[in-house]
């Protein structure tokens, strides 16, 4: 095996490796989790939608594209997992299953209004079941 596949391979199982252990520390890699990666990675890339393509980013000043608000939205992501985690650990302390849930919940809800925002900006309706749906979910993460 030559030396570029070895190293890709490496790179490949710590990436593997590194995937597992943060699913792990959030609690499994369970339908729950997997939607709240979905919805969080397409409220990232509908937000640069707006502001790459439209121009029209609520999150600047002009509408176009800013690295430091992409930044921000990274760490608010990063935050909310961090919020799961906590949950999670929670839940384990006090052997429910509650905590983690509600902030997933919440958290699907909040992107998932964000993403209905977002398409609105680019001019894509949705029909107001999903909005509504949206809106549920972040209800019942914060009962």
């Amino acid at each position: 095996m030559n030396q570029a596949k070895m190293m890709m391979n490496a790179a490949l199982l710590a990436a593997a490796s590194l995937g597992a252990g943060v699913a792990r520390a959030l609690g499994g890699w369970d339908s729950a989790l997997q939607t709240l990666c979905i919805v969080m990675a397409v409220d990232t890339l509908s937000g640069v939608a707006c502001a790459l393509v439209w121009k029209k980013s609520p999150k600047s000043d002009n509408g176009a594209f800013e690295s430091h608000a992409s930044i921000k939205g990274l760490l608010r992501k990063g935050a909310a997992l961090a919020v799961v985690w906590v949950a999670y650990n929670l839940d384990v302390a006090f052997a429910t299953d509650f905590l983690r849930n509600a902030a997933i919940l919440f958290f699907v809800g909040n992107d998932g209004l964000s993403i209905v925002e977002n398409l609105g900006i680019i001019g894509l309706p949705l029909p107001p079941a999903v909005t509504r749906a949206f809106e549920a979910l972040r209800q019942k993460g914060e009962e």
